[in-house]
């Protein structure tokens, strides 16, 4: 490892806004919000050829809302524990603080029996969405009436808010938005980017005297904002007393009765889990009534519909999974058989495989050739095998070990296993499409960088699986969870419902050795002989930019031989004077300077194109004209309307940690200036590191704060459900 001689010191001058990395912090994007809002982005396809990514994944999410109405349609009765209550939400609350008071004992009040273990139900199934009308411009998601948005607009002016929240308010509230603003000024919060105190500054504009803290609508709105940013946070769903700890701190008087209320209006939904007991107990111990032991504790969580019920719906799709034999395509000797021929930790994988419906595989960037082994046996014994990706980047990255071009099957037959993003095979937009009961067409399906799955994506692939197939999710744990709500993958291998196979294939060389060493949380030397590791001490964030710009366009392609083209700057936000945007303007003056006369883009700059919350399409600008600016994203024509550039797009030479997840790069230039230290943590820095493939730079002016997030600082925690949700649906596996 070769270290230039300049001397680090921390630069504290500028506070990182970490964006994405720091969910929960999503920076607005202009008027609106940064790319990882609840807002979707439109994007564009081929003018007179496709429909666009946007109107599938929204047709998709329509066919999950029936499927999610149908669900609450039958769900009539008392809920098992660990699912929803029922009783009125008042009644729910008095109880949540007889318990937490001592009044009652917990089982009194919630005094379910011990659930017994359930089949999986059968899954709804899906209906494939109907392809839409080929258009001459560039499809996307209808927008809300011109005169809808006026009158918004009207409406925010008189309240002080900006008017450039007129579309995303508008579309939000539908017809009648601004008589629905005027009757509840804090349906503002809905909003992404909007706070609330300026929510409430809203309010006060209309409401004059009317207006004060303890009004009913803003301890509702309160919670519901809270709830959405636990779910950019990771959360599915908040623990009672930490939510009512935060309303109090947000300036609501009661918050009992803010949580009563947004349950009572259905914006929310409650659940009670049963804890583990700490401590032993002597056996036979009985209280002063007699009965044995002590009523078990339990947890109660608040938590948003859509995240309670996807939670559900993928631990049934899974429970499905396990409890259901494998379709037989092929017989155990042709397994086994395949098994014999494989090394190593491939063969334990084909085995496994061969038995069941469920597995898991681990490991780092050199594993993946054991999935695309296991792929490569699954077709030759007649099975129709995918391997789907959550992103582009790692869909084209999976490709070239299969040795096939991203969504399209190899010459070597018509069923040849391909790659595929998740979003494109749940829409019809790649992949093998679905069959006559609207489940997917396939017999195996391999998910990679499974770490990336949420909640909602997890729940929508379990359940469009058909009976009988077989569902291999492959990933790294150690890197940085998903985007979105939810930690599937971590809660699954928690689980232990299935079988688990770690490979033993080793990531070679010393960046390999450098960053296993990261994953067990230890930072030590490696011998770099070819300068495969170089640190780069910096004393301030400008001479951080400096030094970046540098590495980029002169260094590494005179010393390493890879080009500028070729290195993916990675760095910890977008915000601080080393962030994406400074860093961004930075290196197009040198790589690509240029008037940005396309709403900041020229032809060549490098960008990622975000059409909707955690997915990144990197691409090039080509042009721009009347309809939008028009993108070469994965060897595809992207064409983003020119009102949706400022919030969907940016440029791309430097990316977050998240943005870059997926992907790898000849070369990777991390920059870690002194303002970063509070975004970093062994999950940011595995996972930063893990982008380079033969050539990695450290930018590094963050001192001992380095070694000290590799050691001390793990992962941070997630509340989820789907543990407890799995635990009396599945079988626990040795």
């Amino acid at each position: 490892m070769s270290t230039e001689p300049e001397p680090a010191t921390e630069d504290t001058a500028h506070a990182v806004d970490t964006g994405p990395e720091t969910p929960g912090t999503a920076e607005p994007a202009g008027a609106a919000s940064e790319a990882r809002s609840d807002e979707p982005a439109g994007e564009g396809g081929e003018a007179a050829a496709q429909v666009s990514e946007v109107e599938a994944e929204l047709a998709a999410q329509r066919i999950e809302r029936e499927r999610i109405e149908r669900r609450k349609a039958e769900k009539q009765g008392p809920i098992d524990a660990g699912g929803k209550l029922s009783g009125s939400a008042a009644d729910l609350l008095a109880a949540v603080r007889a318990v937490e008071s001592g009044e009652k004992p917990a089982a009194t009040v919630f005094g379910a029996p011990e659930p017994a273990r359930r089949p999986a139900p059968e899954p709804v199934r899906p209906p494939r969405p109907a392809p839409a009308e080929h258009s001459a411009a560039p499809a996307g998601p209808a927008g809300p009436a011109p005169e809808t948005v006026q009158s918004v607009r009207r409406v925010l002016a008189e309240g002080g808010a900006p008017e450039g929240l007129a579309p995303q308010t508008a579309a939000l509230l539908g017809e009648g938005a601004q008589d629905a603003l005027r009757a509840d000024p804090w349906l503002l919060l809905r909003v992404a980017g909007v706070r609330p105190e300026q929510a409430d500054g809203f309010a006060r504009a209309l409401l004059g005297a009317e207006c004060g803290p303890d009004d009913e609508r803003r301890g509702r709105a309160v919670t519901v904002w809270l709830l959405e940013q636990a779910a950019l946070a990771g959360h599915t769903a908040l623990e009672l007393p930490r939510l009512t700890a935060t309303l109090a701190q947000r300036g609501v008087p009661d918050p009992d009765a803010a949580v009563q209320s947004t349950l009572a209006e259905g914006e929310a939904l409650a659940f009670q889990d049963a804890l583990e007991e700490t401590g032993a107990r002597r056996e036979g111990e009985q209280d002063e009534e007699g009965e044995e032991g002590e009523e078990r504790p339990v947890r109660v969580l608040i938590g948003l519909e859509r995240y309670a019920l996807a939670e559900e719906s993928l631990a049934d799709g899974l429970a499905r999974l396990v409890n259901s034999a494998p379709k037989q395509d092929g017989s155990a000797a042709d397994w086994e058989q395949a098994a014999a021929s494989a090394q190593g930790s491939a063969a334990e994988l084909i085995r496994a495989v061969a038995g069941h419906g469920l597995v898991l595989h681990t490991g780092g960037e050199a594993s993946l050739a054991e999935p695309a082994a296991l792929l490569r046996t699954a077709h030759a014994l007649g099975l129709r095998a995918w391997a789907a990706a959550p992103g582009p980047l790692g869909r084209d990255r999976f490709a070239a070990l299969l040795g096939a071009a991203p969504a399209e099957p190899p010459s070597s037959g018509p069923n040849a296993p391909a790659a595929v993003t998740v979003t494109g095979l749940l829409t019809g937009a790649e992949g093998p499409g679905r069959d006559a009961d609207g489940a997917l067409d396939l017999d195996l399906l391999v998910v990679v960088d499974a770490p990336q799955l949420d909640v909602e994506a997890g729940a929508l692939l379990a359940e469009s699986l058909p009976d009988g197939a077989r569902l291999v999710l492959a990933g790294d744990p150690a890197v940085l969870w998903s985007v979105g709500p939810g930690r599937v993958f971590a809660d699954l291998l928690a689980a232990r419902i299935c079988p688990q196979i770690a490979s033993r294939r080793p990531d070679p060389g010393p960046l390999g050795e450098l960053v296993s060493g990261i994953g067990i949380g230890e930072l030590g030397q490696v011998e770099a002989p070819g300068k495969e590791v170089v640190i780069v001490p910096v004393r301030d964030a400008g001479e951080a930019v400096h030094r970046t710009v540098q590495l980029v366009a002169d260094s590494v392609p005179r010393a390493i031989g890879v080009p500028a083209e070729e290195t993916q700057v990675i760095t910890p936000g977008h915000g601080g004077a080393a962030g994406t945007r400074v860093l961004n303007a930075a290196l197009k003056e040198r790589l690509n300077p240029g008037p940005g006369r396309f709403g900041g883009f020229d032809p060549g700059d490098r960008v990622v194109h975000t059409p909707a919350p955690g997915r990144v399409l990197p691409g090039r600008v080509v042009t721009a004209d009347a309809e939008g600016l028009h993108l070469s994203c994965a060897g595809e024509t992207v064409i983003v309307p020119r009102d949706r550039v400022e919030g969907s797009v940016r440029h791309g030479w430097a990316l977050t940690a998240h943005q870059a997840l997926g992907g790898r790069w000849p070369a990777a230039v991390v920059v870690l200036p002194g303002d970063a230290v509070q975004a970093l943590s062994r999950p940011w820095i595995y996972t930063a590191f893990g982008r380079a493939a033969r050539h990695l730079s450290v930018v590094h002016g963050v001192e001992q704060a380095l070694p000290r997030a590799v050691a001390e600082i793990p992962a941070k925690p997630r509340t989820t459900r789907l543990p407890r949700l799995l635990a009396p649906q599945t079988p626990t596996t040795d």
